[in-house]
């Protein structure tokens, strides 16, 4: 069954492509024509950035965390208005709310806000995470997820899944097709940070986990043809 409402969490560096820095325009475009498509088949869309194309942490021990983190959280904001506009360019319809002021550049969030959004068949773009320091855009998008009832979180990963280890430093890693929230969070698999998965496992919020590389990875997912890991609640 398809889900009726989800979550979409790409990477600040999915969004820069091979330059791994900034923005892909092509390939936002693309990821652009997937939500398009998922979305003109019924889905409500929500789209949660990470800020890694620009910034990613403390750039040394001299630097305060909560005031690096802050500077990550702009660094959402920005992902937000470009992916917005890029949305809008094959004809989707935008929003996006932050949890603190913008001036005219952003809406401030609440539930009320989105759910009219989503009625209106809008994507809502989420930035600014949770709007504190110390939380990751993994907790970010589990909190927005939870909050506006969705069905379930996609979560795009730069591996096609979800493995017992590192496939990066482990060659023979072994990749599930399904797994439970509650054996990620036993077995602490990096899915998502620690707080992030075990506000899924409390909540009871699936993911699908999967690959940003192949064509149409995102309709893929939602249509259930996909090689990736559904992480059961």
């Amino acid at each position: 069954m398809k889900e009726k409402r989800i979550l979409l969490k790409l990477s600040g560096e999915a969004l820069a492509g091979e330059k791994h820095t900034g923005f892909d325009e092509n390939t936002v475009l693309g990821i652009a024509r997937q939500v398009r498509t998922i979305h003109d088949s019924g889905a409500q869309v929500g789209v949660l950035i990470g800020g890694g194309n620009f910034w990613r942490g403390r750039t040394s021990g001299n630097m305060d965390r909560t005031k690096a983190d802050q500077i990550g959280m702009l660094a959402t904001v920005m992902n937000c208005i470009y992916v917005s506009e890029m949305f809008r360019s094959v004809g989707l319809d935008t929003e996006i709310l932050t949890p603190f002021e913008c001036g005219t550049m952003t809406k401030l969030f609440s539930k009320d806000r989105a759910n009219k959004y989503f009625d209106r068949g809008i994507v809502v773009l989420f930035a600014g995470g949770t709007g504190h320091p110390y939380f990751s855009t993994d907790t970010g998008i589990v909190l927005r997820a939870i909050e506006m009832d969705a069905d379930a979180i996609y979560l795009l990963k730069t591996s096609d899944g979800v493995y017992d280890s590192d496939p990066k430093l482990n060659p023979a890693a072994v990749k599930y097709d399904k797994i439970s929230i509650e054996e990620v969070v036993d077995k602490k698999l990096a899915v998502m940070d620690m707080t992030a998965s075990v506000m899924c496992m409390e909540n009871k919020m699936p993911l699908v986990v999967f690959g940003i590389d192949g064509e149409d990875s995102i309709v893929n997912a939602y249509n259930g043809n996909f090689n990736g890991t559904i992480v059961t609640v």
